[in-house]
């Protein structure tokens, strides 16, 4: 089975490449070309990526373009409500494996914020997105489970997670797994990013996107609320 093989709808377009490494340095030298459009036309750009260990290499590789760095303001999709310190911080993976030589000139938006309470990290993280920029690229991850960002199947918030029409810019969710307390961005303002990608690798995560093809129900696979607008996967063995 490969990615040619899915009837993808007309709006989405499959990169299939040869291997991790190939994934990696086509998407690092695709977004980059992307944020030196923008910086060209708009004098800035605003980046938004995914956490998780995935996409490491892709990160590394980013890191080396040629780009004006000073010019591109850089959020994430979702945080796990964990100081930057924590393994687990999606900001500290940025630091570690992004935010190096040219690339730490660049400004970094996160979303962590200490509170007493994930309710209020949330709102906080919500007023700080009022001042990002106009999503230039946006890149996904997807799990077996079909989650995207945050937004896990079964969470309290998912519903308002996933409306189109939401105002709010984050909101607190949970995950089944550890950490479970997150924060995600909505899908209000994940869908507003001017290019789209997601980044699969394996067979499994082809299984999960023909599953979530097979169905409309955005709540049983949140990754189904992108699959019919403009989105660019890429995919490798």
């Amino acid at each position: 089975m490969e990615i040619s093989d899915l009837q993808l709808p007309a709006s989405v377009k499959a990169h299939q490449l040869i291997d991790a490494k190939t994934l990696s340095t086509t998407l690092a030298a695709d977004v980059a070309r992307r944020l030196r459009a923008a910086i060209a036309t708009k004098g800035q750009a605003c980046l938004v990526l995914s956490g998780g260990r995935s996409p490491v290499p892709f990160l590394e590789q980013l890191a080396t373009e040629a780009l004006d760095w000073s010019k591109v303001t850089v959020s994430l999709a979702d945080e796990r409500w964990v100081p930057v310190e924590h393994a687990d911080s999606n900001a500290g993976l940025l630091a570690r494996h992004l935010f190096q030589g040219a690339a730490a000139k660049a400004r970094f938006v996160g979303l962590y914020r200490q509170a007493e309470q994930l309710d209020a990290a949330a709102d906080s993280a919500d007023q700080a997105l009022a001042a990002l920029p106009a999503i230039d690229v946006l890149v996904l991850g997807m799990g077996d489970d079909g989650h995207t960002a945050s937004l896990f199947p079964g969470s309290p918030n998912l519903a308002a997670g996933l409306d189109r029409n939401n105002p709010r810019r984050c909101l607190p969710m949970l995950a089944p797994s550890v950490p479970h307390q997150r924060l995600s961005m909505t899908r209000s303002l994940l869908a507003s990013a001017a290019f789209i990608a997601l980044s699969v690798q394996g067979p499994g995560k082809l299984a999960t996107l023909r599953a979530a093809l097979a169905g409309n129900d955005l709540s049983e696979m949140p990754i189904r609320a992108f699959l019919h607008d403009p989105l660019d996967i890429y995919w490798c063995p």
